[in-house]
């Protein structure tokens, strides 16, 4: 294996974690910060008002997304199996 393919393979990776999670991460950092700023309002400090919406909003995505990380995640495997002959020789 050639140090440029290794590259290739790491740098496909983290870009294919990154456009996976994204979605997830957006989703609780928009949710975290109206769930603040209700909060902030009308001066209620409770801590599990801002765990319950983010988890209800980031298992919604998710279910939503799933069909697509899927899609994702396998066209990510089959190119790597299909560089498989590369690597070896």
């Amino acid at each position: 294996m050639s140090v440029t393919l290794a590259i290739e393979f790491t740098r496909s990776a983290v870009t294919l974690c990154l456009m996976v999670a994204g979605p997830l991460l957006l989703t609780a950092l928009v949710v975290g910060v109206v769930v603040s700023l209700v909060q902030a309002v009308t001066q209620l400090q409770e801590q599990t008002l801002t765990f319950i919406p983010k988890l209800l909003a980031v298992g919604l995505m998710l279910v939503i997304t799933l069909p697509w990380v899927l899609v994702k995640l396998t066209e990510f495997l089959v190119s790597v199996l299909r560089s498989l002959p590369t690597v070896v020789s």
